[in-house]
Order: structure tokens, then C-alpha cells, then sequence
């Protein structure tokens, strides 16, 4: 295996480690788990939340603490040469606050549970800054489609392999001489950590080494000057500018559904624990097919086409949602989303790295802005979602102000020209 190729693979196999916590902790077992053994009502600072929204508000403190670091961080490894050490570093703590979650059992340590996920989520999206900045560095525009669908698909596959493993702990804990599923739960957590943390030791090992000039030190000042470069670029470029701005509809309607799917089917359609995660399950395979459709269907016609087809069928699949009322309608639901899942995360990332300035030496700082954005639109989307339903005591109205979120996206990706995206070298 070439330099290269080792450093795409290494690349691809950071997803594989760190998509582990996004299907476990945030989609899967930790969200049922999170409400099976928490309080149906807490209350924080005089306010009596619902631990759905709860969870809810978590993900949007999470987000909001990562997206206010995040471009000075970037901009600073960008300056200085230490990208792969910051990478490192929040993969790290992610992987250590995933760990953490094992010694949640009960109310009496939800003040675990909340430290423990909101350490992991804020640090798994921390790495992801850097991570998706190696893409325009490791291939050309013409390969970016495919290798960052690739990544994906393995993200899922990896994902999926963890989870069924974790299932079967938890439904035949007897298997394992473990006492019951609970704690059988609560070791999924743990291992999330172990796999997330091992498997990332291929990204460090594999992908290029930072250039870093011996004159140049750690500058926060320089760190906030490199995000305006991209800020500078992206204001004055019509097609950066609208692009980004539907990037940041369609994502917060997208992530929402993803960390708050299982607490919608929970709440308004009482799924036992057993068959949401086998949602779960049949959501990732498909999404498998779909990162590899899309980026298909993203090469025949034009990325913004398999865009805008995606945010379309996401679009149907939120009015769906709010008339769902059988378990059977749900599980085609699911089929759905998995469909556009993959395809959309791939496509999008994969036509900002062709949007970008070609060839500019501080690419970290403009997928720094990308994922400050992405990071934003999670903020607004969940903290939207958890207002909704804490006010009005149902997720199906949630549910509605998410097909708004897509339909602004739909209408502004009209405007980004096809020739702004880079086909070729």
C-alpha cells in the first residue's frame, strides 16, 4: 500500500472509529436508556423540564460550547502546524467521556449521564473540524465525492458491527455472564470509548504530518484572524455565501431527527427498547446505500442536483413523521431516512471541499467556518425541537418546524450556480 493510499485508508478509518459514538450514544442505546432510567420530570435553575427535552437542550449546550471554540482552534492548529495533535487530543477526551457513561445507572447519577454526554458529544464534533479538513488535501475535487461517501460507508459499517454486538449483550446478557441488560447498556458505553479510541490510532498513524514552521507558536489572536479569512471569503462570494446558508436549514433539520428520532418514537409511539434499536439498525444499512447512491447519482447529474433531491424527500419524510401512527409506518419511515442519511452528509461535505478556494494553504479554517455553521444549525435545530415540545407537550409539532427548516434550504440552494462547484482538477 503506497503513502497514499495508507493515508486514505487512515482517513476512511477515522469514521469507522468515531461513527461508533454517533450511532450508540446519540442515536441508538444511550438515548432510550437516558430516558428509561432518568426522571420523567427534572428540574434545573426553577425550571421543570421533561427528559425528553432535557436531552433535548443537552445536545444544544454541547454544540454551542464546540462551536464557540472550534474555529479559534482550528485557525490555531492551521497557523501553527498542530492539526493531528488537536484531533488527538479531542478524540481523547471524547472517547473518555463515553467511558464515563458506564457509571450512570440510575437518577441519583444523572449529573454523570449529562457531564458524561455532553463531554463526548462536544468533543466528537471537536475532532470532526480537523478530520474533515484532511479531505481537499488527500485528493483531488474529481475523487472527493467518493472517498468522502467512503468514509461514510464505513462509518456505518463500523458503527453497525459495534451495535450488534452491543444488542446482543444487552438482550442475552446470560451469554456474556452478565447479570442483566442494564449493565450490559452500560458496558456498550464503555466499549464505544475503547472502540472509538483504538480504531482512530490508524487516522494518527497513517494521515500526513502537519508542516509546522519552528518560527511560528500558538497565537489566539492569529487562530481568530485565520476564520476571518474564510468568513472575509464566504461574505464576498455570492455562491459560498447562499450555499452555506442552506447548508445551515437542511443540517439542523437533519441532525435533529437524528439525535431525536428515538425519543420521538419512544414518546409518541411507544417502542419497546428491543425494536428501536433494530430501527436503528435497518436506518444504518440502508444509509450504507444510500452515501453510495447518492454519490452516484451526485456524479451523473451535478452535486447541487443530489442535493436538492435529498432535501426534497427529507422534506416528505418530516409531514410523514407527524402523521405517523403505526409502528409498521415507522419502520418504512426509518427506511427513508437512512435512504438520504449518508447521501446527504456525504454530498454536502464533499461539495464545500470543491467550493473552496483551490489549492489555499489554511483549508482547516474554512471547513473550521463549515462545521461552525454545521455545529450552529444543531444548536438551533435541537433547542427549537425541545422548546416546541416542552411547550406544547407533543414532538409531532416539533416534527412540522423541522419541514420548515428544509423547505428554507430548498428554496435557497436554488440560487447557488452550477458552475461555483468544482468537477474537475
Amino acid at each position: 500500500m503506497n503513502k497514499n493510499k495508507k493515508a486514505e485508508f487512515g482517513w476512511v478509518m477515522f469514521d469507522w472509529a468515531n461513527s461508533s459514538y454517533s450511532l450508540v450514544i446519540s442515536t441508538a442505546i444511550f438515548p432510550i436508556y437516558f430516558l428509561d432510567n432518568s426522571p420523567a420530570s427534572v428540574s434545573i435553575g426553577g425550571l421543570n423540564l421533561t427528559n425528553a427535552s432535557l436531552y433535548a437542550f443537552s445536545v444544544s449546550l454541547a454544540y454551542l460550547f464546540i462551536s464557540l471554540l472550534s474555529p479559534i482552534l482550528s485557525g490555531i492548529a492551521d497557523y501553527s502546524g498542530y492539526r493531528k495533535r488537536f484531533m488527538r487530543f479531542f478524540t481523547t477526551m471524547g472517547s473518555i467521556g463515553c467511558m464515563l457513561l458506564y457509571f450512570f445507572d440510575g437518577p441519583e447519577s444523572l449529573w454523570i449521564a449529562i457531564s458524561g454526554f455532553l463531554m463526548a458529544t462536544a468533543c466528537h464534533a471537536g475532532s470532526l473540524v480537523f478530520y474533515d479538513s484532511y479531505l481537499s488535501h488527500l485528493v483531488p475535487p474529481d475523487r472527493a465525492d467518493k472517498l468522502s461517501a467512503k468514509g461514510y460507508a464505513f462509518g456505518y459499517i463500523g458503527s453497525v458491527i459495534l451495535m450488534c454486538l452491543n444488542i446482543l449483550m444487552i438482550q442475552h446478557p446470560e451469554w456474556f455472564g452478565l447479570s442483566d441488560g442494564k449493565y450490559a447498556a452500560r458496558l456498550s458505553f464503555l466499549s464505544v470509548g475503547v472502540w472509538w479510541l483504538g480504531f482512530s490510532q490508524f487516522a494518527f498513524l497513517w494521515l500526513p504530518k502537519d508542516e509546522r514552521d519552528p518560527q511560528k507558536k500558538l497565537n489566539l489572536f492569529h487562530g481568530i484572524g485565520e476564520l476571518k479569512k474564510a468568513w472575509n471569503f464566504t461574505r464576498n462570494d455570492r455562491d459560498s455565501k447562499f450555499y452555506l446558508s442552506a447548508y445551515f436549514f437542511y443540517s439542523a433539520g437533519v441532525q435533529t431527527v437524528i439525535y431525536l428520532a428515538s425519543s420521538f418514537a419512544k414518546k409518541e409511539l411507544h417502542f419497546e427498547s428491543a425494536e428501536l434499536i433494530l430501527v436503528i439498525l435497518i436506518l444504518q444499512l440502508v444509509a450504507i446505500i444510500g452515501a453510495y447512491f447518492f454519490a452516484l447519482v451526485s456524479r451523473k447529474t451535478h452535486n447541487l442536483v443530489a442535493l436538492k433531491i435529498m432535501i426534497g424527500i427529507w422534506a416528505l419524510i418530516c409531514i410523514a413523521a407527524y402523521f405517523v401512527n403505526t409502528q409498521i409506518q415507522f419502520y418504512l419511515l426509518s427506511a427513508m431516512v437512512g435512504m438520504v442519511l449518508g447521501g446527504i452528509q456525504a454530498i454536502s461535505r464533499s461539495t464545500y471541499s470543491k467550493i473552496i478556494p483551490k489549492n489555499h494553504p489554511d483549508t482547516t479554517c474554512f471547513f473550521s467556518f463549515y462545521d461552525s455553521i454545521y455545529y450552529t444549525s444543531i444548536v438551533f435545530g435541537t433547542f427549537v425541537f425541545g422548546f416546541i415540545n416542552q411547550y406544547t407537550g407533543s414532538m409531532r409539532s416539533s416534527v412540522l418546524a423541522l419541514f420548515v427548516f428544509f423547505l428554507m434550504a430548498g428554496i435557497i440552494l436554488q440560487k447557488v450556480n452550477k458552475s461555483a462547484v468544482r468537477l474537475v482538477v
